[in-house]
């Protein structure tokens, strides 16, 4: 659902349907701006701004060329109400602010990554196998070995895991206006292929990583299934979150996939569970 527009400025904003503020899980408008200078050959690449109309001073950022993020607020002008879910947040940032540092700590023993992590910037926190992905060193070579080394591990591949998700979804996506998260997605390995199979309205891909999202734009954007005039028809979207706290509408998804994911994420019951408010009933979750 939408909310109310009693309020006159809120009369001309576009809620979308899925989108929600990551702490309040209220709807969030949306609002295009530009075309951006230097945004590349494209002159339709657009910046976006997103807000509740509980709290319009808490927006969200994005553009139509990268990804949106949802993680957290780009713009915060009264804080007040949400000092105490906060506290926490704000006191550490994640390793993965700091590119550097990402990229120095994939070479590091890993007992030793969260003490140099830890100990080389104060107020930077460590967790390993979820700021393991945050390095642009192995976002670039997920798809160029990494990921495909995974067969060893008794995964059949991409093309084949994918053919499994897409037949579990298929009695809860068959009609119109169906979405799908691929969370985790790193480099857009499944995104993509949800997005080229023309059995969705909408694909979301969502990953923590911003080096990730930016090379899941790199290869979606060099597809031309996806980029040409011939290409998808689905919407397809990128957005920066925490798994533990979706950015989506309580009952707002039809299917949520997770590839070779769950060992990374820091808090699995609570990522469960959101995951859970997110699907609509009977909604489906396919994992590996």
């Amino acid at each position: 659902g939408r909310p109310s527009n009693s309020d006159s400025n809120n009369k001309n904003k576009a809620y979308d349907p899925v989108f929600a503020d990551p702490l309040t899980k209220q709807p969030l408008s949306v609002t295009l701006k530009g075309p951006i200078l230097g945004g590349g050959t494209s002159p339709s690449v657009l910046r976006l701004s997103l807000n509740t109309a509980d709290d319009p001073s808490r927006i969200f950022e994005g553009r139509t060329d990268s990804y949106i993020n949802l993680l957290e607020p780009a713009k915060t002008e009264n804080d007040s109400t949400l000092d105490d879910v906060n506290e926490e947040t704000t006191r550490k940032t994640s390793v993965s602010s700091s590119p550097i540092l990402s990229s120095l700590l994939t070479l590091t023993p890993p007992p030793l990554r969260s003490v140099i992590a830890n100990n080389t910037n104060i107020g930077v926190e460590y967790i390993p196998m979820r700021d393991l992905f945050t390095s642009p060193s192995v976002s670039f070579a997920y798809e160029r070995g990494w990921r495909q080394g995974f067969a060893a591990a008794g995964f059949p591949g991409a093309d084949k895991e994918f053919e499994m998700a897409k037949e579990y979804f298929a009695p809860v996506t068959g009609g119109t206006g169906s979405v799908v998260v691929d969370m985790s997605c790193a480099t857009g390995l499944f995104t993509r292929r949800f997005a080229k199979s023309n059995e969705y309205s909408r694909v979301i891909g969502c990953d923590y990583s911003d080096s990730m999202l930016t090379e899941a734009r790199r290869r979606i954007r060099a597809d031309p299934d996806l980029n040409s005039s011939t290409s998808s028809s689905t919407r397809l979207d990128l957005v920066r979150c925490d798994v533990a706290n979706i950015p989506l509408q309580t009952g707002s998804i039809d299917a949520l996939h997770a590839g070779a994911a769950m060992h990374c994420w820091p808090e699995i019951g609570p990522s469960l569970k959101e995951i859970h408010r997110v699907l609509k009933p009977g909604g489906r979750y396919f994992a590996t």
